[in-house]
């Protein structure tokens, strides 16, 4: 599930494949804080969870490299703010 979601560090995005697309998290690096600012998930995949697999796995790939996430995607923003188990990778 969340372990799908792989690191894009070349694009600048992390990636859920899908049957027909992907799902991708934009982010821009800063040090070894990473400034979450885009989520695009394909229409048809709306309101199927897909958006939250991202995020979890986008936030335990954080966690697991050591990294601190600054939340400026709505969406991202959001999911962390259901999701408190994670604050600690948040940066203020």
């Amino acid at each position: 599930m969340a372990e799908d979601v792989i690191e894009n560090s070349e694009l600048h995005r992390f990636e859920l494949a899908l049957d027909d697309g992907e799902a991708v998290a934009y982010y821009r690096s800063e040090g070894d804080r990473v400034v979450l600012i885009h989520t695009e998930v394909p229409q048809q995949y709306a309101g199927r969870g897909i958006g939250s697999r991202l995020a979890k796995g986008v936030f335990d790939n954080l966690r697991k490299t050591g990294r601190k996430a600054v939340v400026k995607c709505s969406f991202m923003a959001a999911w962390a703010s259901r999701n408190p188990e994670y604050n600690d990778i948040i940066a203020g």
